[in-house]
């Protein structure tokens, strides 16, 4: 299912230009448990309603930011850009890489 996505710098397209980067969370602190870790960078709350998470234009602007979608409906309520147009506390897709 397709749904319109509002970039911060480009402004609403189609959901298939953008790439995932999963749900907005607190990065571990340096040193934690390896079990904390694989719990930050592969576990997935999934919970019915307002996520929020991180989406990166990959067709367009190529800079991430993050935006609150209602998961039971696809209904976006708000976007907004990250500092520098990167994604600090996630683990960055290849469309990212430098």
């Amino acid at each position: 299912m397709s749904f319109l996505l509002p970039c911060p710098l480009c402004g609403p397209r189609d959901a298939y230009e953008f790439r995932y980067g999963g749900e907005v969370k607190s990065r571990p602190e340096p040193g934690s448990d390896p079990d904390v870790w694989a719990g930050y960078l592969y576990l997935k709350t999934n919970a019915a309603g307002i996520e929020r998470a991180w989406w990166f234009h990959s067709q367009g602007c190529r800079r991430w930011f993050q935006a609150e979608r209602d998961t039971r409906d696809n209904r976006v309520t708000g976007s907004s850009p990250s500092s520098k147009g990167v994604a600090p506390d996630v683990h960055r897709p290849e469309a990212q890489r430098d």
